[in-house]
């Protein structure tokens, strides 16, 4: 049975608020996009959302706000469910916003990166909060109210389920199933009780390629083209999979490869295992640039610290060693204080930071 239309807000209006919105939208959901980006709003606004990606093009109007403009909304008689799609350093301020328009038997979704569930809780209240992992899905807005999917096949042509949503004790619930239920117009999805295993197997994902990508301003197909690309990327993953076992967490396949056969990626012949694996494969594909790499193109503030950063804070509490991560941090840090400019040199510099 389809899940009922809702009315839906959405703090952030960049590329994957635009791109689930106008989809729910599409589908017939009630949607608002806020946002203090007011050449997105304003072109939103006027000639609505441009969609294009492995589908059939559309553009969906939406209604959009400047966030000046929230005033407007009733307090707590606006939404069902509220989506907090901001940058992970923004998660609280923005949960508490979005929050207050969302009805007393609603929810907030943490739709983002990085670990975002703990800092939503705090905002909202973790009876309020859910968490919806997206894994294998790379969309950008290069241009106002023009957003991209960068993938020649949706997910579930592939196969694989994008989106997973969970609540914080792992339980199925009828509001997660609800919430999956919405996003299948999307792309797959389904209700997981392994949230947080979940959420870090896409933290793997995107620390071993966001930073990455963000250093040398390279498409991901360029990075694992060369061996040190492949190492870099390999030893990160390495890296966050012994981390996430040693804390406890259920974890998936990362890139199709069990965690374990990643944690054990320091033998050498894993090691060679998995680096023939990365060099690609010469049949095209999208040399997609991550999101990072895209705040990073645009002279905004990278997420390292709340990506990286959590996996070797987490590695200490655990007693394992993450040189690569460390390392990556302190390359990023001085991207992000206009210290150092992005290359492909850098990939050797924090290679050779680590020790290798």
């Amino acid at each position: 049975m389809a899940a009922a239309r809702k009315k839906i807000g959405f703090i952030g209006s960049g590329a994957i608020a635009s791109y689930i919105g106008a989809f729910l939208a599409k589908d017939g959901h009630d949607v608002t996009l806020i946002d203090g980006w007011p050449e997105q709003i304003d072109k939103i606004k006027s000639d609505g959302i441009s969609v294009t990606g492995p589908h059939d093009p559309f553009t969906q109007t939406v209604r959009a706000l400047h966030i000046n403009e929230a005033q407007s909304l009733a307090p707590g008689d606006e939404f069902d469910i509220g989506f907090v799609a901001m940058k992970a350093y923004d998660t609280r301020w923005a949960g508490a916003f979005i929050d207050r328009f969302v009805k007393p038997g609603g929810y907030v979704v943490a739709s983002q990166n990085c670990w975002t569930d703990g800092a939503l809780a705090e905002s909202v209240g973790e009876g309020r909060a859910v968490g919806m992992i997206m894994s294998g899905i790379s969309v950008a807005v290069w241009e106002p109210g023009m957003v991209e999917r960068g993938a020649t096949k949706t997910g579930r042509e592939l196969g694989h389920d994008v989106f997973r949503a969970g609540e914080h004790d792992g339980s199925i619930t009828t509001r997660t199933e609800e919430l999956a239920e919405i996003m299948s117009v999307v792309d797959g999805s389904f209700a997981t009780d392994n949230l947080f295993g979940e959420r870090w197997t896409k933290l793997c994902q995107n620390a071993s390629g966001n930073p990455v990508q963000a250093m040398t301003l390279q498409g991901g197909i360029d990075v694992v083209s060369t061996a040190r690309g492949r190492q870099i990327t390999i030893m990160l993953l390495h890296e966050c999979a012994r981390v996430g076992l040693a804390a406890g967490f259920k974890l998936a396949n990362i890139r199709g490869v069990s965690a374990e056969k990643w944690a054990d990626a320091d033998q050498g012949d894993v090691y060679e295992e998995l680096d023939n694996m990365l060099v690609p494969s010469g049949s095209g594909g999208v040399n997609w640039k991550s999101s990072m790499a895209q705040d990073t193109t645009k002279g905004r503030r990278s997420e390292t610290e709340f990506m990286n950063g959590f996996v070797a804070e987490t590695g200490r509490n655990a007693g394992v060693s993450t040189p690569v991560t460390d390392a990556i941090i302190e390359v990023m840090a001085a991207i992000d204080a206009k210290q150092l400019e992005p290359s492909p040199d850098n990939i050797e510099l924090t290679l050779r930071k680590a020790g290798l």
